[in-house]
């Protein structure tokens, strides 16, 4: 993956969030409901954006895991809303062209079973 010097802006101007305003309360990962799944939980996941790691935070499984539900930004003093930075993190991701999912992979159960909005969401996060 290419990681330049401006992804910081790129994250920040593509979520609305300013990294710096989180000041590591744990509120974010205390209410999320995925942050069991997660790793790294979103209090990790910004303080290493905030340390300049990002390559260890786009290759990570977790902004992949995040559920967009908003309860980060809700609980969060400063108004941090991880989802949206989880959901800017994916965005540098498939506009470098890396793709997670493939139609092929999937099962054809999963196919048949799967509620419609949750297989065109998925698509949506893990395509280009």
């Amino acid at each position: 993956m290419i990681i330049d010097e401006t992804i910081k802006k790129d994250i920040e101007e593509l979520s609305g969030q300013k990294l710096s305003d989180c000041y590591q309360c744990g509120e974010c990962t205390a209410g999320c409901p995925t942050a069991f799944a997660m790793e790294p939980v979103p209090s990790q996941s910004i303080r290493l954006l905030q340390l300049g790691k990002y390559s260890e935070l786009l290759e990570s499984a977790g902004i992949w895991l995040c559920a967009a539900c908003n309860v980060c930004g809700e609980r969060c003093p400063r108004g941090v809303d991880y989802g949206k930075i989880a959901d800017a993190c994916r965005t540098i991701v498939l506009r470098n062209k890396v793709t997670h999912i493939t139609l092929e992979k999937v099962d054809k159960k999963f196919i048949l079973d799967a509620p419609q909005q949750a297989f065109i969401a998925a698509f949506r996060k893990f395509t280009t």
